[in-house]
């Protein structure tokens, strides 16, 4: 009998390439750190005559309405960070108001580093489509000056040829209104301090002093007793404040226009923790017991020395959830949720140790204690690490997991594994090449030799793959869900 003919796994890279472009610009508080810099700023602004004034706003209007919208509201929001530095015996005028506003804002242009480690679901939204297609959303990396990081979206539509059809970007790029998390809860709070090296008697003090459910404010109001009357040594208080704040800071809700595309709604770093970027987010569209959707992502925010890592929740792309993920399991980068629970927990994987695949359940998305390693570096190709590319993507057959592995050269590539549908910890095949690897034009960019994805998506039997290259730009590779699974390697 003549032996059954191997598939060859043939892997499709579109023509597509998603590119950062530098005239996508927010505006940023431009205050200097030292107070009486603020104050010298002013008091210039306040010498200039009536006339001058008048001119010289005039030109900023004409110079920059045209690129924000709504620049006047920017120009109140950031008068308002310096309004303790104003004069306080003199009454400014709408004129100098704005100009001072104009003076403490910059811009700041997204993309123009990179554009990278992209992530794809579908669109909340599927009315008014075409048979066979799919609105999706495209979330992206953006880093910009200083190396900041922040997510930034596309959206489109995938036809049934899986033809990428992106929406037109818009000209405009809008920072959402924040809105601080108003209650904290007391034991959970005091446990994420623990686990962050802050727990401690200063820490056990303020606690004690605040109801089991309490607010930022009174919270900010408890260490600012405690540092005009300290119990403490100053240097451990503002140590363990420091701490305290960030962990306040970390959780918070931020909404955009509705009426506003996608892409022009930019997830920018606001907590301290997050001050040297967001990074990575892995785009979910979960599915709960009774089938409704909430779309989550994991990502890393980033201070410059730690790392935390972070949940995003959103319903509808327009109010993000950020909250803090919890637990002794949510230690390292590179989490990705499971779209639905398994066994009635919910599942996700990580990279405890920076080197293998782990798997861990929870009962509460927020709190992860244990997890176990499934996978270990095998192949030449991944000797140094591997980890997943995004979350897992459900067939009739297993999980198909995307993963990244570091070989020789710090080079990444793309593999494959197919985990089983109800119990995820068992890997049933795997795929002993890597499916991407970076060639020729993709090897080039700010960290060069890396293909790498975090969340890809099955639509007409095709896994597409939206990935980065280099951590520089983009693009998109489709291979068949089938041939795919073919080609792995059975697990016994």
């Amino acid at each position: 009998m003549q032996a059954k003919k191997k598939q060859q796994l043939i892997v499709k890279r579109k023509a597509n390439k998603i590119v950062g472009d530098t005239s996508r610009v927010i505006t940023r508080p431009h205050i200097p750190e030292e107070g009486y810099r603020i104050s010298k700023i002013i008091q210039r602004i306040m010498s200039l005559s009536e006339s001058a004034a008048k001119n010289l706003i005039a030109q900023i209007m004409t110079d920059f309405s045209g690129r924000h919208e709504n620049i006047e509201h920017i120009f109140e929001r950031h008068l308002t960070e310096v309004k303790e530095y104003l004069p306080r015996d003199i009454m400014l005028s709408d004129v100098q108001k704005a100009l001072i506003g104009a003076y403490f804002t910059k811009e700041y242009s997204i993309e123009s580093a990179a554009l990278f480690n992209p992530s794809i679901v579908s669109h909340p939204d599927q009315n008014n489509l075409d048979k066979g297609s799919l609105r999706f959303i495209m979330s992206l990396r953006a880093t910009g000056e200083g190396h900041i990081s922040s997510i930034v979206f596309r959206s489109g539509i995938l036809d049934r040829q899986n033809k990428f059809l992106f929406d037109p970007i818009s000209d405009f790029v809008e920072t959402p209104d924040l809105h601080l998390d108003p209650v904290y809860k007391r034991y959970p709070f005091q446990r994420k301090l623990t686990e962050m090296g802050a727990g401690n008697e200063i820490t056990v003090h303020i606690l004690n002093q605040l109801p089991e459910n309490f607010t930022y404010h009174e919270l900010v109001e408890k260490i600012r007793m405690l540092r005009k009357k300290p119990l403490f040594s100053e240097t451990h208080q503002e140590k363990t404040f420091k701490i305290i704040r960030w962990l306040a800071d970390s959780n918070y809700e931020v909404s955009f226009h509705s009426d506003h595309r996608v892409s022009e709604r930019v997830i920018f770093p606001v907590s301290k923790n997050e001050s040297r970027g967001i990074e990575d987010a892995r785009f979910v569209q979960f599915f709960d017991d009774k089938q409704e959707v909430t779309y989550y992502a994991t990502y890393t925010a980033y201070n410059g020395i730690s790392i935390l890592p972070q949940l995003i929740e959103t319903k509808d792309f327009i109010t993000f959830n950020v909250l803090t993920l919890n637990g002794k399991a949510v230690q390292n980068k590179g989490m990705a949720l499971f779209p639905r629970k398994i066994g009635g927990c919910y599942a996700m994987l990580s990279r405890q140790d920076g080197e293998n695949n782990h798997i861990m359940y929870s009962d509460n998305i927020h709190f992860w204690q244990e997890s176990k390693i499934i996978q270990e570096p095998e192949h030449p190709w991944e000797f140094i690490q591997i980890g997943n590319c995004g979350s897992p993507l459900e067939t009739n057959e297993g999980w198909i997991v995307l993963t990244h592995g570091v070989g020789p050269m710090r080079q990444y590539c793309i593999g494959a594994i197919l985990l089983d549908l109800e119990n995820p910890s068992k890997i049933i095949a795997r795929l002993n090449e890597p499916l991407l690897v970076p060639h020729e034009k993709e090897r080039e960019g700010y960290v060069p030799n890396v293909v790498y994805s975090c969340g890809s998506i099955i639509h007409n039997n095709e896994l597409v793959i939206p990935y980065a290259m280099s951590d520089i730009n983009s693009g998109i590779a489709t291979v068949g869900v089938k041939i795919l699974i073919n080609c792995m390697h059975k697990i016994v």
